[in-house]
């Protein structure tokens, strides 16, 4: 609002442009408010330059400001928007409120613009939504005869409108007939003509009742499809032919005395020189979406209809092969067109939203033609126009070294300064302006107050907006002040984002959002301008300081080459910040029908430090693992930016970019880049804000970053900054620690494997659930191990991270498993042994025999595989990437894991407890009370060291390793030895194992007091079950009394052992008994056979 005067008129007639320029530079929006501030809501009167009241409305959020000045919608929204604020919407009560109560202070009646919420935003749209299907006719070259008739009768006409779309052979220059329509009284009824001029421009011309129209309305002949409406109405005898949407030529002078005839024929690609016959002039092209209309269309309807969409009027034909007669010559092909403007569409169809009055407090909203011309209101924010006012206030009272150089320059330029927002609508008055603007920067050397780059700011949004020429239209003399105008923009826009004026956006940010409002200036005005930039050149470079603008061209074609941009060279970096788009998206342009692109490229040098770093930009930080401490996120290079036009329309394509890390890095802090991008849409009334949708980083290198986004906008790399948790010599520490544990505790897996297997503990549930733990175990460690050593080939490494993600979760199901069966014991679950190892197998590994159970660990990895194989891996080494979802595949199941064993844990320690309570009192009545706090103290403590290992539960310490280096010792050192403690607990203090080991012991020792090896044969296997086992007196009629001369008194012993694994008739008798005269020991076997062996030692 403090532009103001800022718009001027440049005309022949002399008056002080710069003096004017001086007071229109601190008006508020062309009105200057009064010296009062309100203190309550309600109007608050204000002026112009020449006296003539204005007023605004404040409520308590909203400040609405009436402009009573006739604009287009699109250039109202364009002058509200300049004014840092947008037209007021009805929508919401409050708003509503306050316009009505502005419009019944100034008594205006008229109707006047307002926002339509539903308006579609004029951004880039991808290239799949931007096509649409048609079944076109083909009239070849190599064919005069060519024609097709449209099998229809038609009613007399007293308006017609005609729409078509038509693509013309750019080899062929003579006059050809687009249509004609022939009555059986006169042939040249109403008829659409073309012909190439001098310049190659394609003119066309109507004839209506006979009457040639002059050629004035073209298009370029490039070989593209073109959109074109033709339309009269007799009341009036108005004529007009439009082209792509824009009204190209117009007229009057038809004859209106009678309608066009009916019954007539309508014949595409010949002239009629006769009724339905003797056909002359033909076309050679393509020709579809052919339709006819009783009625004269509005602009917003051909707009819409060359958006590709359909309207509501009554059609008298439309679009359909099967109605028409075809030449054998005109063949029939389906095309897909590109759709111009489809982001307006929404517009073109509903027009645009104006009040009109209002009734029983509600609005009358009217929806009428865009390009009318009417008053509006701008609605801002209460703060904004408060802080507005108060920069106004203090300009006034005393003015800036910039405002009072311009004083200066008063002397040397002349001209007339109007204070009206319409009066600035011309490229000359725009560049006129930014001319001075630019001189008076040059020669100023005090810095730019907040005030002066509001107004700067200013000018250049109207500025950006400036309606222009057609290309057609444009002088030698148009296309110098188009470059001249581009290049005063950018110098303004540089001094603006200057370094200089970092800290100053502060002192204006309840007014301007930002620096990116610059940059959206910027791709406003390159973008409006670019056909007029790049009429006579392919390539255009236009630099500053901080700003580096090029805009290229090229005609696509099949090879056609991809586009790449660079920011300027520099002595601090060894290489610089680029943007490309690829090859293949620049030949899928090609393929889909456009013929000539146009790429601006903008580099932003000095945005940087215009947001404070000390301020950190919101995100969601990057899981880490523990090592590092989330501070918080700053913007840490360049903003660097691409704007795709295909035959000069906005398209959306996919890019790649580099750019230099430029934040200091202080010491014991790490930089994780980010691809971001400026959403302008996140949120509006902050003006954007950052984004990640649709960017990735390709790779990360020293002091620079490659992305890749899907789109085209303003790019730029999000730093998150993070504090080193631990030293570079912790790190290592940890490392070789790491590696040690695991080598520990991998050979304790295997010897307690070993053990299992060779001492031949007696087979149980517990034992084999330990040996498919060990083994599931035994396998993650070593493959943890080989993972350094697989991350330099990146297929190697993401196969091992697959495998440890894979051994690691039946691990952990496992101790799950471990978990379970203790839980069984505890509670005594009835359930059959068979019956609950094979529910451990699918948990384990998911091993059953029916193939409809899924594997539960390679179920949870193969879907892990399924859903994100891109981001399974993390980058530089081997293991799940922490940085997106995938880590959960791990850690969910982890946590839940954990959770069910400690709630078993705690059973198993009170059960113990209560079971030690009660063994106290009963051997020790009296001294109970004195051995209770040792024995409960040793019955909470036993079980948790026995079965913390193969809980897993001493992974709970992972979740606090980011809190101290001290709790990542004490993680690694629990986890990595965890073979090692399962060996020490499992092995060489299981009772089991060791009374396997005793037997051993003890059988050797029985063996050593033999002399012979013959009867060793007939001892029992150690795994034989043995079903009894007794000691009895020996009788005399046993075979041992009948063969020992000892005295039938004799003491002796007798071992009987029956063994299983032999027939159920065949057992074998051992007896050991003194032997008569000598202290010898005599061992006698007997078999059932009758066979007896005798031994004596």
């Amino acid at each position: 609002m403090i532009l103001g005067g800022f718009i001027s008129v440049l005309d022949n007639t002399g008056s002080d442009m710069i003096g004017a320029l001086h007071s229109g530079l601190i008006l508020f929006a062309f009105l200057v408010v009064c010296e009062s501030e309100p203190t309550h809501a309600g109007p608050d009167r204000m002026g112009d330059s020449h006296g003539q009241p204005r007023l605004a409305h404040l409520t308590s959020h909203w400040a609405f400001q009436l402009v009573n000045d006739s604009l287009a919608f699109s250039r109202a929204d364009s002058f509200c928007r300049g004014q840092f604020s947008s037209l007021a919407d009805l929508d919401q009560s409050d708003e509503r409120e306050g316009v009505m109560e502005l419009l019944q202070q100034t008594g205006l009646r008229t109707p006047i613009w307002v926002r339509n919420p539903s308006k579609a935003v004029n951004k880039p749209v991808a290239l799949s939504k931007q096509y649409s299907p048609f079944s076109a006719l083909s009239f070849p070259r190599d064919s005069r005869e060519g024609f097709v008739r449209v099998n229809m009768s038609f009613p007399a006409l007293s308006s017609v409108s005609v729409c078509v779309r038509v693509q013309w052979n750019s080899e062929w220059n003579e006059v050809s007939t687009i249509f004609s329509y022939a009555a059986p009284v006169i042939t040249n009824e109403f008829q659409l003509r073309g012909q190439v001029d001098k310049q190659g421009r394609i003119l066309l011309a109507l004839i209506i009742h006979g009457k040639h129209l002059p050629y004035k309305a073209s298009f370029p002949n490039d070989g593209a499809w073109h959109h074109i409406c033709v339309m009269w109405r007799r009341n009036s005898g108005h004529w007009a032919i439009y082209v792509d949407g824009d009204k190209k030529d117009l007229g009057s002078d038809t004859d209106t005395s009678r309608d066009i005839y009916g019954d007539g024929i309508l014949i595409l690609g010949q002239d009629q020189d006769s009724f339905g016959g003797n056909f002359t002039e033909p076309f050679f092209g393509n020709i579809t979406d052919l339709n006819v209309w009783n009625m004269t269309l509005e602009t917003r309807h051909v707009l819409a209809l060359n958006a590709c969409s359909s309207i509501d009027q009554e059609v008298v034909f439309s679009w359909n092969p099967d109605h028409l007669i075809k030449h054998p010559v005109v063949k029939e092909e389906q095309v897909h067109l590109f759709c111009r403007a489809v982001v307006l569409q929404q517009m073109a169809l509903q027009g645009c939203r104006t009040l009109q009055g209002w009734q029983d407090q509600l609005p009358l909203l009217v929806v009428t033609e865009c390009s009318d011309s009417l008053p509006f209101i701008c609605r801002s924010s209460r703060e904004r126009y408060l802080k507005m006012k108060q920069m106004s206030d203090s300009q006034n009272l005393q003015p800036s070294a910039f405002m009072n150089h311009l004083m200066k320059l008063s002397n040397k330029t002349q001209a007339t300064l109007g204070q009206q927002p319409s009066e600035l609508s011309s490229l000359a008055q725009a560049s006129a302006l930014l001319d001075v603007s630019v001189q008076a920067l040059e020669d100023t050397q005090e810095e730019l107050q907040p005030t002066d780059m509001v107004a700067l700011i200013q000018l250049l949004s109207l500025a950006a907006d400036v309606p222009t020429l057609p290309l057609a239209d444009a002088t030698n003399h148009s296309q110098d002040r188009v470059q001249e105008l581009s290049q005063h923009f950018i110098s303004v826009a540089d001094s603006i984002i200057s370094e200089d004026n970092a800290l100053k956006w502060q002192a204006i940010k309840e007014v301007v959002s930002g620096p990116m409002d610059v940059v959206k200036s910027i791709d406003r005005m390159v973008t409006s301008l670019s056909p007029r930039l790049m009429a006579e050149t392919d390539r255009l470079t236009i630099h500053s300081p901080n700003i580096k603008l090029e805009v290229q061209q090229q005609r696509l074609q099949d090879g056609s080459k991809g586009s790449s941009f660079c920011g300027p060279e520099t002595d601090k970096h060894t290489s610089v910040d680029c943007i490309s788009v690829p090859h293949h998206k620049i030949q899928d342009l090609h393929n889909n029908g456009f013929h000539r692109l146009t790429l601006v490229n903008t580099w932003y040098g000095s945005l940087r430090p215009l947001f404070n770093p000390g301020e950190n930009i919101t995100m969601v930080p990057t899981v880490t693992d523990g090592s590092q401490s989330y501070l918080g996120t700053v913007l840490g290079s360049s903003v660097i930016s691409t704007t795709v036009l295909g035959d000069d329309q906005p398209v959306s394509t996919a890019v790649h970019f580099k750019l230099q890390h430029r934040a200091q890095n202080p010491a014991g802090t790490v930089y994780d880049p980010v691809c971001a991008f400026w959403d302008f849409e996140l949120n509006p009334e902050a003006g954007g804000w950052w984004n990640t949708k649709g960017c990735e980083v390709v790779s990360k290198q020293h002091g620079y970053t490659v992305c890749y986004c899907n789109h085209t906008t303003n790019f730029a790399l999000l730093l998150q900054v993070y504090e080193a948790q631990r030293s570079p010599e912790n790190e290592k520490a940890l490392q070789v620690l790491t590696f040690i544990g695991c080598g520990v505790s991998l050979c304790g897996l295997l010897f307690t494997f070993i053990l299992f297997i060779a001492v031949g503990v007696p087979k149980s549930d517990r034992t084999t659930v330990h040996k498919n733990l060990i083994v599931a175990l035994g396998i993650a460690e070593l493959l943890l191990m080989c993972s350094d050593w697989a991350s330099a080939n990146e297929a190697a490494c993401f196969v091992v991270t697959a495998l440890l993600h894979l051994f690691f979760m039946a691990s952990f199901s496992w101790m799950l498993v471990e978990g379970l069966l203790l839980w069984s014991k505890v509670v005594s679950v009835n359930i059959s042994e068979d019956r609950r190892m094979k529910l451990y197998y699918i948990i384990g590994w998911g091993k059953i025999s029916s193939p409809a159970i899924a594997r539960l660990p390679v179920l949870i990895v193969g879907v892990t595989l399924a859903v994100s194989v891109d981001e399974y891996k993390a980058d530089g080494h081997c293991w799940l990437n922490v940085k997106t979802d995938t880590i959960w595949a791990f850690v969910g199941p982890v946590i839940f894991v954990l959770a069910v064993n400690a709630v078993v844990l705690c059973r198993v320690v009170m059960v113990t407890v209560s079971s030690a309570r009660r063994r106290t009192k009963m051997l020790s009545p009296s001294s109970a009370s004195k051995m209770q706090t040792f024995d409960l103290t040793w019955a909470v403590t036993r079980p948790v060291l026995i079965l913390l290992p193969v809980l897993g539960l001493t992974w709970l310490c992972g979740v606090l390793v980011h809190l101290s280096v001290v709790i990542a010792y004490v993680f690694i050192a629990l986890n990595a030895f965890q073979g090692l403690y399962i060996f020490l607990v499992y092995a060489v203090y299981n009772s089991e194992v060791r009374n396997a080991i005793k037997r051993i012991k003890e059988k050797r020792k029985a063996l050593s007091f033999t002399n012979c090896s013959q009867p060793t044969s007939f001892l029992p296997s150690q795994r034989a079950p043995i079903s009894s086992w007794g000691h009895s007196a020996l009788t005399p009629s046993s075979p041992e009394t009948s063969e020992t001369s000892g005295p039938p008194s004799s003491a002796s012993t007798s071992l009987v052992i029956k063994n299983e694994s032999f027939r159920k008739e065949s057992f074998v008798t051992f007896s050991l008994k003194p032997a008569s005269g000598n202290q010898v020991v005599q061992l006698t076997g007997f078999k059932p056979s009758g066979t007896t062996l005798t031994t004596r030692c």
